[in-house]
């Protein structure tokens, strides 16, 4: 029979995400066929999978992982914030509604039906399934209606490993702390603890390890060091994509978004020794040395140009523009560079229409209809030919899209305006693509030095693999599935 072991956190951004990752690549070194499964995620980074929809680029990375295309069912699903109280609601990989958050707690109920099709339909596919829970179980006030944690854990039967994070500060409160505050059923559904991201001597924490197992009862699974190259795999969360400042190297800057999407297309970039990449925060101005400015993907287009507004980077683009220097925008990030944003029908938030960077002479009109799929392209500059995605509403037409970006299946995509320094797109992951970065990065005077991308994550992720297993007690974790 299929077994099955979820991974809980004692609060968000533990290291669940690569926890699950490093342990699907070791169950499959052990010869077995595996998938990872979150049933709840809330990211605005995500994936195109192979069927046709969109789940967390998390499990996107966990599915790497295992050597497997990507489904629906590992994500059933996703919510995307759109404003800070509201969220898209995506079921097996396809917009159910946006709800608010009151709204979403009456809704959960009703989606743990889909929850279970999904994780029923991997198990039926696979040896071993390795969830990942969301949060902490510790939130006691959202545990009535529950899909992401216990929740999910009861009605599928599932045993829990509890990870605790050193890095963050008592960690000790955080492993005896969720014990104390959840439901003895739900605490009979531990197996273990174990601890993550320690820096130092891990013998140093013995005695606070040795009071966890005595106060909670439970088995712990070892102390994990933190692992360095966790920046080399695809970031999870924006405040993780990790500043490249490097002298003398292209500079690139990011505009942090409020509602960034899909914002590992810079992961590529980060990693070219030729390259010095600034994920510019919030009241931070754009350098007046940056060579090129990427606007990224949003949730929130008509939202994030506001956002954009208020830190002065629209100030800050037309210096940069006079300077001679280059703008990318990629998906939402191609539609701000516009002269207006309409949404009449308030696909996005209220109904109505923005005004555009104008750097680009084309319109984007936003449409119910959410483009998702695998891409293949050929950049018009450079006639190389890579592999991407699109995830994205909304259609954009206008005089500079006579000079598109790529062309696609026959038809032109994106536009670059006549002098040939501002390009949009919505193609995502073009980056990942080594030909294409290092014909981009050429044609702006820079050298590639990062060769095989994806050959790169997978070589981490062997090596996350085998420092679980140097650290922790793997054996004893995929023993406790069942």
């Amino acid at each position: 029979m299929t077994k099955a072991l979820m991974i809980q956190g004692t609060g968000s951004n533990v290291g669940k995400s690569m926890l699950v990752a490093g342990l699907c690549r070791a169950a499959v070194k052990r010869g077995l066929s595996v998938a990872p499964f979150k049933p709840q995620n809330m990211s605005n980074n995500a994936a195109v999978t192979s069927d046709g929809g969109e789940i967390g680029r998390a499990q996107a990375l966990q599915a790497m992982a295992c050597g497997k295309a990507l489904t629906v069912d590992m994500n059933p699903v996703l919510l995307k914030p759109e404003t800070d109280v509201g969220a898209q609601v995506v079921v097996q990989g396809k917009r159910l509604t946006t709800a608010k958050a009151r709204d979403y707690a009456k809704l959960k109920p009703q989606l743990m039906e889909a929850v279970l099709e999904s994780f029923n339909r991997l198990k039926a596919q696979n040896d071993l399934v390795i969830v990942e829970g969301a949060g902490s179980p510790a939130e006691v006030n959202l545990r009535r209606g529950d899909i992401a944690n216990m929740g999910f854990a009861q009605a599928a039967d599932v045993p829990v490993v509890l990870a605790g994070d050193i890095d963050r500060g008592g960690v000790i409160a955080q492993v005896i702390g969720t014990q104390a505050v959840i439901s003895q059923e739900d605490a009979a559904k531990v197996a273990g603890f174990m601890i993550n991201k320690f820096r130092g001597d891990p013998s140093l924490f013995d005695d606070g390890y040795d009071f966890i197992k005595q106060r909670t009862g439970w088995p712990g699974f070892g102390v994990l060091p933190y692992f360095g190259d966790a920046w080399k795999l695809p970031a999870e969360d924006a405040l993780d994509i990790k500043n490249a400042k490097r002298d003398g190297g292209l500079k690139v800057v990011c505009l942090g978004l409020s509602r960034i999407a899909n914002f590992d297309d810079l992961d590529p970039l980060a990693q070219e020794p030729g390259v010095s990449l600034t994920m510019l925060r919030a009241g931070a101005p754009i350098p007046g040395d940056a060579d090129v400015v990427i606007i990224p993907g949003s949730k929130s287009t008509r939202g994030d140009l506001a956002f954009l507004r208020a830190q002065g980077w629209d100030i800050d683009l037309a210096a940069h523009v006079r300077r001679g220097g280059h703008v990318l925008g990629i998906c939402g990030g191609y539609q701000m560079l516009g002269v207006s944003v309409q949404d009449p029908d308030g696909i996005e938030g209220p109904a109505g229409e923005t005004e555009g960077l104008g750097l680009l002479n084309v319109v984007t009109e936003m449409t119910a209809d959410k483009r998702l799929t695998e891409t293949e392209a050929v950049h018009v500059a450079s006639g190389q030919s890579f592999c991407g995605y699109e995830i994205h509403i909304g259609r954009t037409d206008g005089e500079d899209r006579a000079r598109p970006f790529a062309r696609v299946a026959g038809r032109d995509e994106g536009a670059v305006s006549a002098n040939g320094r501002i390009s949009g797109s919505y193609l995502h992951g073009m980056f990942r693509d080594d030909g294409f970065r290092a014909a981009w990065l050429s044609a702006l005077g820079a050298e590639a030095g990062q060769a095989g991308y994806d050959a790169t994550v997978e070589a981490v992720l062997d090596d996350l693999a085998a420092h679980m297993e140097r650290h922790l007690d793997v054996e004893a974790l995929l023993r406790v599935a069942r």
